[in-house]
């Protein structure tokens, strides 16, 4: 494959820029593609970005990027505490994955602390604001070149 990714983003992280702007910020989803997409760009990744509010088609987005991705980073948002059916398709990727979360969920309330697909993924960042995705697509392309 050729360095392509996908960032695949769960349920309500379309609605960015108009809620809890005081957790999530100001910036729009549509401004978050735009910043992603660029920031591969300049790192030769070639990236798809994904959202939905649905359960079952994340977890069918997740297995059909088996044969197109060499890596997935993933905010899960609020299915990462709920959702064994996404952590088992993440745990069949068998790739680099990095799980990402907008807000500190380790500084939420009590349900929000336990994430479902820590224990499988390839690494975490948490809580950095929309910056996390830059990050996290810094160290999928660290990751694909054996650095990290």
């Amino acid at each position: 494959m050729n360095n392509k990714i996908i960032i695949i983003n769960g349920p309500n992280l379309n609605l960015l820029g108009e809620r809890e702007q005081s957790q999530y910020g100001s910036i729009t989803f549509k401004e978050l593609e735009e910043i992603c997409t660029k920031k591969s760009n300049e790192l030769g990744l070639k990236v798809e970005l994904a959202q939905s509010n649905v359960e079952g088609e994340l977890v069918n987005i997740i297995q059909e990027s088996r044969k197109k991705f060499d890596g997935i980073i993933i905010n899960a948002a609020a299915f990462t505490h709920t959702s064994v059916a996404i952590r088992d398709a993440l745990d069949i990727f068998r790739k680099p994955i990095i799980e990402l979360h907008i807000s500190n969920i380790y500084k939420r309330e009590e349900f929000r602390q336990k994430s479902l697909i820590s224990d499988i993924v390839t690494g975490g960042i948490f809580g950095l604001g929309v910056d996390g995705y830059i990050l996290a697509i810094i160290s999928m392309q660290k990751l694909l070149k054996n650095e990290n």
